[in-house]
């Protein structure tokens, strides 16, 4: 699916937390709201929630010089939806994979647990083994060895509840795995929290057939 809309050549300034309108900033998805034709919020319809709480993490972890980058993720998420719980597991599954190397210690347990509670959610839902793993989940598991060795001990023979993983599970995984990249001592925090999300995007982009939405009604002013 592609989507075509544009930013308008005078918008907000992209800055943290909520703004009550236009005048006082946007945060990304108030600004994907406005663009959508939505009434004025960062909740709205156009967008996966857990993906748009994945957006909104991402813009108040980020720094002021790099936010201004997140501006042309925007138009990529108005329209993306849907109730298919593999894309919660396919944000999360990004979230946690991402993460994982680089996050604390202290934090890469829960990180490898959610890795693998993630994988063992889609291949329940595509009738494969439940210890099977994406490439992706593997790499990011081979690089905190010890995480992966206590997250495959803790969650031997557990099964994963698709209610409790929407509600609980995708949610917290998106939330600690934001928090733990923008802490961590890596070189470019900012572009790593970057990447995550539009990875996310591409991930339930992928999923969708190959037909063309169009958006042509985008405010411009």
């Amino acid at each position: 699916m592609t989507t075509d809309v544009h930013l308008p050549d005078s918008m907000p300034v992209l800055s943290r937390g909520r703004h009550r309108n236009p005048r006082k900033g946007a945060c990304f998805m108030e600004m994907a709201s406005y663009l959508a034709g939505e009434r004025w919020s960062d909740h709205p319809a156009c967008t996966h929630p857990l993906l748009a709480s994945l957006a909104r993490l991402v813009n108040d972890h980020t720094s002021d010089a790099g936010r201004q980058r997140l501006a042309g993720l925007i138009p990529s998420v108005i329209g993306l939806t849907s109730d298919d719980v593999r894309w919660d597991a396919l944000i999360a599954l990004r979230a946690g994979e991402t993460a994982l190397p680089v996050v604390s210690a202290e934090m890469q347990n829960a990180m490898a647990v959610s890795v693998l509670s993630g994988n063992r959610l889609l291949a329940g839902l595509d009738g494969r083994p439940p210890d099977t793993l994406r490439p992706s989940s593997r790499g990011a598991l081979l690089r905190a060895p010890l995480a992966a060795r206590w997250a495959h001990r803790f969650t031997y023979d557990v099964s994963v509840s698709r209610r409790m993983y929407q509600r609980h599970g995708a949610p917290r995984t998106v939330e600690f795995a934001v928090q733990g990249i923008a802490r961590a001592c890596i070189p470019d925090p900012d572009e790593t929290l970057r990447g995550l999300l539009a990875g996310a995007i591409d991930d339930v982009l992928a999923t969708q057939p190959a037909t063309t939405v169009s958006h042509s009604a985008v405010r411009t002013r």
